[in-house]
Parts: structure tokens; C-alpha cells; sequence
């Protein structure tokens, strides 16, 4: 059977889009003719919607199916749902729909995803499943290793960022490490971004989109509503259909190699010098920690407790600050510096508790 999601099937990226939730057999109907008439094959649409907090809208659920397949009677496409039980499956499968995902609050629990994969088995229908709700990659592959052991392969799955209090910008952070990450251990699945939910924000939606191009993610998958300020959910994040087709005109595709032997000749050049500049960094690092020995050396011998607030209140302050005049993210430095300040307790605290 040919695969719905493999990566040699499509000139990237693939645009995945539909509105949060079905409201209505118009509202579908008409969001899924605007979205056709630009291109959009494959559509989106919440039929269960789990949502953090009870008395928010959860969804039309099984009584929306129906519309589902008279759109996909009438129109040339494939239509993909979210699943969070065998129930919804079971459900679904009789309304032919054509792709499952799995939401981020399930993929967090292994029984809710080994009972999806177990009711999927043998049924040949594609599969999505996005990130956890929280930043653990070994919780999102663990998902896909599940899928593969129930004997299903034709999958792909979607970034849709992570919970994190501390972020004022993002609906969830994107924390962009972790796909990469993840793409290192299943490089042959295709990784779709989902702008909508990580930016929370319609104004935002094309410059995550973009980002995620630049990294060469796959596809978008991005919710498209012909009225987003009626929505009966998300409606800040949403889209109309014909500010989709502007966003999609606007964003810029990159090479995914580089091309000619001088491109690649000057890009192994500064390969190299990237490279000395890293040993020259580890050197740094190393002579730093030597010093940090011989803190904790004389902390041991005069008694004195490994913690100082005064001084790493000290670092944490000066060190963004002689950063600014070499162009340095003041984000970067503290994250860097406050890796080192753990590390550096930690081998203190090793030479004070030695005999």
C-alpha cells in the first residue's frame, strides 16, 4: 500500500489545514471550498476536543462526523481527525475518515496511546502524533515506537510546542532543540510544524511557519476558520482561507543541500573553522573548570560552604553585559552560564564531600 506520508511523495512543504472545530455542516463546507479552491488537499478539522479546563467547548463529537464524509464526497480530499480513545476510532472509521492524530495530551500517556495504536492495527490509515503537552522527547518517540510495533508505519508527526509558564510569546514554546533532536533518531518520518498552537496568535503564525522552513521541517499543519473571530475555539490563532494563501505566497522554501563543488568547497572551509573554534571553546571550558577545582580546593580547607549567592548573582549579571558588545544573546549567555554555575556546584560539591 502506498504511504500517505513519505517524504519523497511531495514537493515540500506539505499544508495541512482546517478549522480548530467543526461547528456546523456550513461552516465545514464552506472552509473546506475556499481551502480547495488554493491548493489544500488534506484537511484538519476537531470533532473531540480535549481541552484543559471543563466548561470550554470539547467539540461537536460524533454528530459532526457525518459532514465529514459529505464534504469528502463533494470535494477532492483527505480528511484527518484527533483521536483520544478506541472509542473515537472505532467511530471514525465508520464515517471513512482518512488520517488519525494523536493529541498532545495523550501522547503524555502510554495506555492512551498503546489503546489507539492496538484499535489502529491493520486498518492501513495513516497516523500523526504530535509532541507531548510537556518538553520530553522521550515520551514522543516512545509514541512512535508504539505505533511501529502495532505494525503501523505510514506516520508522521507534528510540533506543536511545549507547555512552559515562563514564555509571554508563545501559546506553547516551541523550544526548536527537541524536534531537531528527535529528527536525529527517526530522520526517515515526516516532521510537521504546527505554528497555529505554538504561536496562540494569528499575527504570529507566519513568522513560526517560516522558521520551521528554515529548518527543513517537512510540512505546516495550520488552522484555517472563515469567520476565526466567531470560532468556537482558538479563535485568536486562526486564519481566514484567503489569509492562508497570502501567508503561503509569502514564505520563502530553502535548498535542502548545497549545490556546486566551489559552494561546497567555501562551506567545508568554514566548516573547519567552526571546528578550531569549538576546540579552542572546550579548551576555554577546561582551564575554567581547573579554576573552579581550586575554588572548591580552598573552600574545603577553610571550611566554607560551596553556594555563594553574592557571586553568582555577580556572573549572572556581568556576563550578558560584556556579551552586548560582541553581538551575543543575552538569553544564550545566561542559559550558558547558568549550565556551568550547576556543574560547577556539582564538582565542588564532590571535592568537599571527598575524604
Amino acid at each position: 500500500m502506498k504511504k500517505l506520508f513519505n517524504k519523497r511523495n511531495y514537493k515540500k512543504p506539505l499544508i495541512i489545514s482546517g478549522p480548530c472545530s467543526i461547528e456546523s455542516p456550513g461552516q465545514l463546507e464552506e472552509t473546506v471550498s475556499q481551502l480547495v479552491d488554493q491548493g489544500i488537499e488534506i484537511i484538519r478539522g476537531g470533532v473531540w476536543k480535549p481541552r484543559t479546563r471543563p466548561g470550554s467547548f470539547e467539540g461537536l463529537g460524533s454528530i459532526a462526523l457525518p459532514w465529514i464524509r459529505e464534504v469528502k464526497s463533494n470535494y477532492p480530499v483527505k480528511f484527518a481527525i484527533e483521536v483520544a480513545s478506541a472509542e473515537h476510532v472505532e467511530e471514525a472509521l465508520k464515517y471513512e475518515v482518512d488520517i488519525f492524530w494523536i493529541g498532545a495530551r495523550s501522547t503524555v500517556n502510554p495506555f492512551t496511546v498503546q489503546e489507539i495504536a492496538d484499535s489502529l492495527k491493520g486498518t492501513g490509515k495513516p497516523v500523526m502524533i504530535k509532541n507531548p503537552v510537556n518538553a520530553d522527547l522521550s515520551l514522543w518517540m516512545g509514541a512512535v515506537e508504539r505505533f511501529q510495533k502495532a505494525g503501523i508505519t505510514d506516520l508522521a508527526v507534528i510540533h506543536r510546542g511545549f507547555s512552559n509558564f515562563r514564555d509571554t510569546i508563545h501559546r506553547n514554546s516551541p523550544l526548536w532543540q527537541i524536534p531537531i533532536e528527535f529528527r536525529t533518531h527517526f530522520p526517515e518520518i515526516m516532521m510537521i510544524n504546527d505554528p497555529s498552537h505554538i504561536s496562540g496568535k494569528r499575527e504570529l503564525v507566519p513568522l513560526i511557519a517560516q522558521k520551521a522552513l528554515d529548518l527543513n521541517f517537512d510540512g505546516l499543519m495550520i488552522e484555517s476558520h472563515i469567520d476565526p473571530d466567531n470560532a468556537w475555539s482558538d479563535a485568536m490563532q486562526q486564519l481566514t482561507p484567503a489569509a492562508l494563501k497570502k501567508m503561503l505566497s509569502e514564505l520563502k522554501t530553502r535548498k535542502v543541500k548545497f549545490e556546486g563543488q566551489k559552494m561546497k568547497s567555501q562551506l567545508e572551509e568554514i566548516r573547519q573553522q567552526i571546528d578550531q573554534a569549538d576546540h579552542d571553546l572546550l579548551e576555554a571550558l577546561h582551564r575554567r573548570f581547573e579554576l573552579v577545582e581550586k575554588i572548591g580546593e580552598y573552600k574545603k580547607l577553610n571550611n566554607v560552604a560551596v553556594l555563594q549567592l553574592d557571586r553568582w548573582k555577580e556572573i549572572f549579571e556581568s556576563r550578558p553585559e560584556w556579551g552586548k558588545p560582541l553581538g551575543l544573546n543575552k538569553d544564550l549567555i545566561q542559559e550558558i552560564f547558568g549550565l556551568l554555575h550547576q556543574e560547577s556546584i556539582r564538582k565542588q560539591t564532590e571535592i568537599l564531600d571527598s575524604e
